[in-house]
C-alpha cells in the first residue's frame, strides 16, 4: 500500500525531502562526460525516508526510516539501486498498514500518558564498511549489516554477541590495524560506553566512560593511540520533553571539554580539556603530532537538533576549525580554518582517518533554516588555501566522499563523488569530479532515473578491478 498522503507538512517532509517509495535498479544510466575507467566501486548515500509519518506537522527528521541510494561503477558505466534498512520496525509498521513508533517530537505525548514510548533502530544516518562488511547505522540501535551491490538488509549485527550498547552513526576505523573504535551515549546511565571492535570483527575491549549528564555525543575521532570524545552541552532534558518540547537543549553550564583517552584506556586514563562554549556534529579528523593531539571539525556556536525562528541560524552552522590538545603541559589552542565559508560533512581521505591529512573535503551550506548545501570546499592544511566547485545558485548537494584512483599516486589523486540535485525540478545526477582539477567541471554527471531525496552520509567502497 502507498504510505503518501495527500499533502506533506513539514518542512522535512517537502521539496527534495519528499520521500519516495518505490526501490529500484536501473543499469547502463546515461552519462554527461565520461565515468573513468580507473575507478570501481560503490558510492553509496544514507538517509531518512520515513514510510508512516504520525504528525505532519511535528515529523522529526531523525525519525525517517533509513534508504540507501547507490551507484554501482564499473568499467565506465553505472548502475543504480536504492532499498529501504528493511528493519523490524518497518516491518511491524508494513504489516499493520500504519505507524506504531511515535518519533522524537511524540514521545513526550506518550510518557504524558503513562506509557514507555518506542523507539524503532532505523539505521538510517551512516554507514561504515568494516571486514568486508557494509553496516547501515543510526546511533540509538544495533548495526545493520547491508549486502553489496544489491543492498539487501541481512539483519542487525552484534559482533558475535559482543556488543552489549548501542552503537554511534560515527565509528572510526583505522585502516592501519583494522580496528574499529566505537562508542555510544544514552539519556540514562551509563551515559558514555566505548568499545573497540578488533579486525575480527568481536568486541574486545569495552569501558563505561564518566561524564556528568546524558548528552547528544554524535561523533568521535581517534588517532594511531587515542580515541576523542567531545562532552559538550546539547543536554537530554525530560522536563522539557513531558511540556512538549524539544528533549534535547543547549545547556553551556554543562561545560565544554574534550576527552582524550588511549585506545584501549578507560575512565582511570581519560584526560579532559575545557574548550570555548561551542558545538560539533561532525569531526574531519584527529592525529599525533609531537606532544599534541590535532583534532578538527566543523565548529558551531551552539548546537540544536532543530532550528528555531526567533533565532540567527548561524549560530549553529559549523566552521571548520582546529583544536591542540597538548598532552604534556595540558594547554589548549583553538583556532578557526575557514572563516568566509559554513560548511558541515567533513570528509578526508578513508585511509588516513587518525592520521595526519593534508585534505579536507567538506559541504559547504547555503545560509538557510533547512540545511542544504550548494558546493563542495577543498580545503588545504599545508597551504591554508580552500578551493570550490560551486553547483550553482538552483543546485543542492550534500556529503560527498574521496574515493582514490586506482594506484593512486598522491593522497588527492582520485575524485570527489557527491550527489547534486536541482530545486525546481528535483531531478538528480552524480557528479564525479576530479580531485586535482577541483574547480573545474565535473569529468562524469550520472543521471538517476528516479528522485533522490535530500539525506544524511555517503560512503565509498572500491572494488577491486574485474571484482
Amino acid at each position: 500500500m502507498s504510505a503518501k498522503p495527500a499533502e506533506y507538512t513539514s518542512r522535512y517532509l517537502s521539496g527534495n525531502y519528499e520521500p519516495v517509495f518505490d526501490e529500484v535498479e536501473a543499469t547502463d544510466l546515461e552519462v554527461i562526460g565520461e565515468i573513468p575507467k580507473d575507478l570501481s566501486g560503490h558510492f553509496l548515500r544514507i538517509g531518512p525516508n520515513p514510510y508512516f509519518v504520525p504528525d505532519m506537522a511535528r515529523y522529526h527528521i531523525f525519525d525517517g526510516d533509513g534508504m540507501i541510494h547507490g551507484i554501482e561503477l564499473s568499467e565506465g558505466r553505472a548502475t543504480y539501486r536504492n532499498k529501504f534498512i528493511d528493519s523490524k520496525g518497518l516491518q511491524e509498521e508494513r504489516e499493520k498498514g500504519e505507524w506504531i513508533y511515535p518519533g522524537l517530537n511524540l514521545f513526550g505525548d506518550v510518557i504524558a500518558r503513562g506509557e514507555m514510548p518506542k523507539s524503532k533502530n532505523t539505521g538510517n544516518t551512516a554507514m561504515v564498511f568494516h571486514q568486508g562488511k557494509l553496516f547501515g547505522l543510526m546511533e540509538g540501535g544495533t548495526p545493520y549489516e547491508v549486502s553489496l551491490p544489491d543492498l539487501t538488509t541481512v539483519g542487525e549485527h552484534d559482533f558475535d554477541g559482543t556488543l552489549d550498547h548501542n552503537f554511534t552513526a560515527h565509528p572510526k576505523v583505522d585502516a592501519k590495524t583494522g580496528e574499529m573504535m566505537t562508542f555510544g551515549y544514552s539519556p540514562f546511565p551509563p551515559y558514555l560506553t566505548y568499545s573497540v571492535v578488533s579486525a575480527e570483527g568481536r568486541a574486545v575491549h569495552t569501558r563505561e566512560i564518566t561524564i556528568p549528564k546524558g548528552i547528544m555525543m554524535h561523533d568521535c575521532a581517534i588517532t594511531a593511540h587515542y580515541t576523542i570524545f567531545p562532552d559538550l552541552p546539547l543536554v537530554f532534558d525530560f522536563d522539557k520533553l513531558l511540556k512538549g518540547e524539544s528533549m534535547i537543549g543547549w545547556e553551556p553550564e554543562n561545560g565544554c571539554r574534550i576527552g582524550v583517552v588511549p585506545r584501549f584506556g578507560s575512565d582511570e586514563s581519560i584526560r579532559w580539556f575545557e574548550i570555548e562554549e561551542s558545538f560539533l556534529f561532525h569531526v574531519a579528523n584527529a592525529w599525533e603530532e609531537g606532544d599534541e593531539i590535532v583534532l578538527q571539525a566543523c565548529r558551531s556556536d551552539r548546537g540544536a537538533i532543530e532550528t528555531r525562528a526567533d533565532q540567527d541560524v548561524r549560530e549553529q552552522l559549523g566552521r571548520l576549525h582546529e583544536w591542540r590538545l597538548n598532552l604534556k603541559t595540558g594547554a589548549v589552542s583553538s583556532k578557526l580554518l575557514l572563516a568566509n565559508h559554513y560548511c558541515d560533512f567533513p570528509r578526508i581521505q578513508d585511509g588516513l582517518v587518525g592520521y595526519q591529512n593534508r585534505y579536507v573535503y567538506a559541504a559547504r551550506f547555503r545560509v538557510d533554516e533547512r540545511a542544504t548545501f550548494d558546493a563542495e570546499l577543498k580545503y588545504d592544511n599545508q597551504t591554508g588555501a580552500v578551493q570550490i566547485h560551486d553547483f550553482g545558485p538552483d543546485k543542492e548537494s550534500g556529503e560527498a566522499v574521496f574515493a582514490p584512483k586506482r594506484n593512486a599516486q598522491s593522497e588527492d589523486d582520485g575524485y570527489v563523488i557527491c550527489f547534486v540535485n536541482d530545486m525546481h525540478d528535483r531531478c538528480c545526477e552524480c557528479h564525479i569530479i576530479d580531485a586535482q582539477n577541483f574547480e573545474g567541471p565535473a569529468i562524469a554527471r550520472i543521471k538517476i532515473p528516479s528522485r533522490v531525496p535530500h539525506g544524511f552520509h555517503a560512503s565509498w567502497v572500491a572494488v577491486e578491478s574485474g571484482g
